[in-house]
């Protein structure tokens, strides 16, 4: 796995989300460290949940990964693709959301086979 997308340390992740949960009522703009730190974690663990390179997820402008067994794309775009920002991200690997909620309101684009990661989310 490249180092670049290895899980983070347990407390860094833990302080991470604890500063980008915002209380009932209270409205917090993420720091973009701790969005980069949990976007690059959780890519990892799906990574390493789900190893493959026939679907590449990106989570601009942080990371991306080539997950999910299958045929491998080597060259130019690949033939499978979800792309969303890191909140959304976060919120699916932490179960705060779920695929088709984030599907359904626009905030993931997936095209091409094996792009539902609804069996790997979760990542906790």
């Amino acid at each position: 796995m490249p180092a670049r997308l290895r899980p983070a340390d347990p407390t860094d992740v833990r302080e991470a989300l604890a500063r980008i949960t915002a209380a009932p009522g209270e409205e917090r703009a993420p720091a973009r460290a701790d969005l980069k730190l949990l976007t690059k974690h959780y890519l990892a663990l799906l990574e390493q949940r789900a190893p493959g390179r026939s679907v590449e997820v990106r989570v601009p402008p942080f990371a991306a990964a080539q997950v999910i067994a299958g045929v491998r794309h080597t060259r130019g775009t690949p033939p499978a693709v979800v792309e969303t920002d890191a909140a959304t991200w976060i919120a699916l690997a932490t179960g705060a959301t779920t695929w088709t909620d984030a599907v359904d309101a626009g905030r993931v684009v997936a095209s091409g086979e094996r792009t539902d990661l609804t069996p790997y989310l979760p990542l906790r």
